[in-house]
């Protein structure tokens, strides 16, 4: 499990409100739930990050949410639950993160969301099930709700995340890993499916930018997943920056650092029109 990033949370205030619990899928699982943070302020629709929690896609849970300082800036905050690989195997993960996308853009004017200034980021697990949003298109077998609606996001920050997993289908000697309980098993039977999971090849020239950040020293999910994702992904044509933190491992709080939030913060402003200075779209 990666090691928690620290975050603010917003204090209780007139400017933010907090809805718990909202379930994204009718009658569904009780994983299939998130939690929104609405800075009140009147003007044009905010854009939206959902975040996407980590834990070997086994643990954690959207309580732990390190992005909420965004709210500041004027962002609406969205932490999702899905369920775990031992609730429901892959693809019911990234079947969850599109509902969440999708039931976001159905009430976006209620909760005064632009729905086309969507960033997914995530760290770890959350990170793969992130750049799995942003290369997997919207015609895909995966969406299972609302299919009218897309469930495209026009950017995705990764911290850390697995971006291929095609290994699990070679190496018997990683049967007892998260990915192969994601995966369900491990050897050439769930090859096509590992396949499926890895966000590596699913890249195309139309993903949205990518903000790829990964420590040097990650014991968990080696540098070069990343490396080789941002590479894939500008070969194709797409934005891709990868910044590598020296010396940080499979998380923590250089991920936050003031240099490491500039970083953050310059990317949305590119690619969200999000002016952090002043918190206004």
């Amino acid at each position: 499990m990666a090691q928690q990033t620290t975050g603010s949370l917003p204090a209780s205030s007139p400017r933010m409100r907090v809805y718990k619990d909202l379930p994204y899928v009718f009658h569904g699982h009780e994983r299939q739930k998130l939690d929104l943070y609405v800075p009140v302020k009147s003007g044009e629709p905010m854009p939206l990050i959902v975040w996407i929690h980590g834990g070997g896609w086994a643990g954690g849970n959207k309580e732990y949410c390190p992005v909420l300082s965004w709210a500041g800036k004027g962002c609406v905050i969205s932490s999702i639950d899905y369920r775990l690989s031992q609730d429901a195997k892959f693809p019911a993960q990234i079947e969850d993160c599109k509902a969440a996308v999708r039931w976001l853009r159905i009430h976006s004017e209620e909760y005064n969301i632009d729905p086309d200034r969507v960033v997914a980021w995530g760290d770890s697990a959350g990170g793969h099930l992130a750049s799995l949003l942003g290369t997997e298109d919207d015609e895909g077998e995966w969406d299972q709700s609302a299919p009218e609606v897309s469930s495209r996001v026009q950017a995705v920050i990764d911290w850390y995340g697995r971006a291929d997993l095609t290994r699990v289908s070679t190496d018997l000697a990683l049967a007892d890993t998260p990915s192969a309980r994601l995966l369900g098993g491990c050897g050439k039977e769930i090859a096509e499916l590992a396949r499926e999971a890895s966000p590596i090849l699913h890249v195309s020239d139309d993903d949205p930018p990518f903000l790829i950040v990964h420590g040097t020293k990650d014991p968990v999910v080696p540098l070069r997943q990343s490396q080789a994702f941002s590479r894939a992904l500008k070969e194709a044509g797409v934005d891709s920056h990868l910044v590598t933190i020296e010396g940080a491992g499979h998380g923590g709080e250089e991920f936050l650092s003031p240099e490491q939030v500039r970083v953050i913060d310059e990317f949305l402003e590119q690619h969200l029109a999000l002016n952090p200075r002043n918190g206004t779209p």
